[in-house]
């Protein structure tokens, strides 16, 4: 069968996580308007009779500033290393020759597929543009018009990846869609709320870590920590009452039940960790390897 890594790379908001998203009909990867939400490499598994295509959604590709961001970035490049098709993905009304340079700087030694993302949002003719300039570069292979966002044809997609993809045995068992653990998009459905709910340094200043999961006869007990750098953030993230924290812990709890097809019971807490995000030790213990 055909079968390899498909791995996605791309500048921040590029529409990566949405098309991780579309091609599993799950919700693996968390959206957000806001840029760099995804700090994880996350692999979406789709298997049939005739093909195992591993998809990875990566980290928007950024100049590092601090140690987090160093992680994203060794993110970015085990999925360089392990790719048997780089689809290079951009938001086709972001500037062409930028994300052509930062394609190129990549070097990757792969078949490479232009993906041109919300082309909702351009006429026909700046479509057929971007096409043109991006099929004339050395390292493209074919170019796909999609909008992630509000639907494409998923097996036209497929059909020219399918067509450089190489033969071999599955990686993972034909029912598995992510390699990846419960407790992980527990966390993530969690930071996505605060990506949601609170605008500026916030989403970026935050993280969580789910630090209890127990499955009981009738409901799943989940206990999370959000971890922030500031006192100032804490008070910022539980609001006057407790208001903010709760309308976290609502949202997250509608989006987990749905995930996991349970009833669950969630606690949260806030907690200061200065600096964790230059903090070698925490990281790790946040689950940034």
């Amino acid at each position: 069968m055909k079968t390899g890594f498909v791995n996605i790379f791309g500048k921040p908001n590029a529409g990566k996580s949405t098309l991780l998203n579309a091609l599993l009909g799950e919700k693996l990867a968390i959206i957000s308007h806001k840029v760099q939400t995804t700090r994880h490499r996350i692999k979406g598994i789709v298997t049939t009779d005739d093909y195992q295509i591993v998809f990875s959604d990566t980290p928007g590709i950024i100049d590092p500033k601090y140690k987090l961001q160093q992680k994203m970035m060794m993110a970015v490049k085990s999925a360089l290393e392990d790719a048997d098709i780089a689809l290079l993905m951009l938001d086709i009304k972001d500037n062409w020759e930028e994300n052509n340079a930062l394609f190129k700087s990549l070097e990757l030694q792969v078949p490479c597929v232009v993906v041109l993302n919300k082309i909702d949002q351009v006429k026909a003719q700046k479509q057929q543009e971007a096409i043109d300039f991006f099929r004339s570069q050395s390292y493209c292979k074919n170019v796909l018009a999609i909008s992630a966002l509000k639907g494409f044809d998923q097996d036209a997609f497929i059909k020219p990846i399918l067509e450089i993809l190489p033969e071999g045995m599955p990686f993972f068992e034909t029912d598995q869609i992510t390699d990846l653990n419960t407790r992980f998009f527990v966390g993530e459905i969690i930071r996505e709320k605060i990506f949601e709910l609170y605008e500026e340094e916030i989403p970026y200043h935050a993280t969580v870590l789910v630090t209890a999961f127990k499955e009981q006869p009738k409901l799943i007990k989940i206990t999370a920590d959000i971890i922030v750098q500031r006192e100032s953030q804490k008070s910022i993230l539980i609001g006057a009452g407790g208001k903010g924290i709760k309308e976290i812990g609502i949202r997250a709890r509608k989006d987990i039940e749905k995930f996991l097809d349970a009833k669950i019971y969630l606690e949260l807490f806030v907690k200061v960790r200065d600096k964790w995000r230059d903090n070698e030790l925490f990281l790790k213990e946040y689950g940034y390897h």
